[in-house]
């Protein structure tokens, strides 16, 4: 059986190869009837776009999947608490479920008491101790 676990590290290898790019290491899975549909991490440098954050990316490409922008039925696994900007996309999206690997207590859209779409349920701290940490050594090295 497929577990959270199993997607939150499919989703950390896309941090991971978010970092070996010098993009910020968060990464992001959809995933449908226990398969990936969408598989993305941070492109804001390379794509020199504000806007190319993983779960942007990952919206994106399953609705090209799926050949429509809703995405029910699907869960996204990402990283880190996605932001503001990035929550109102998946409220749009309607996406099922939400499973976070750490939060952001200064960006994300928790923490910032903004509501997604009222269907999604949101399940935080997957692999949380596996996360979290390669957030922090990004942003240590770079200061």
């Amino acid at each position: 059986m497929l577990t959270d676990e199993y997607f939150m590290r499919c989703a950390l290898s896309e941090a991971i190869a978010a970092s070996e790019q010098n993009e910020v290491p968060v990464g992001c899975i959809v995933v449908l009837n226990d398969r990936i549909i969408a598989r993305s991490h941070n492109l804001t440098e390379t794509l020199n776009d504000v806007t190319a954050h993983a779960e942007m990316q990952a919206i994106t490409s399953a609705a090209n999947c799926l050949g429509g922008k809703y995405l029910v039925n699907c869960t996204m696994y990402v990283t880190l608490e996605p932001c503001t900007m990035c929550a109102g996309a998946l409220a749009w999206s309607q996406i099922s479920r939400l499973v976070i690997g750490a939060r952001d207590e200064q960006r994300g859209f928790i923490s910032r008491n903004i509501k997604i779409h009222p269907r999604t349920e949101i399940v935080t701290g997957i692999l949380e101790d596996e996360c979290r940490p390669l957030i922090k050594a990004f942003f240590r090295e770079r200061r």
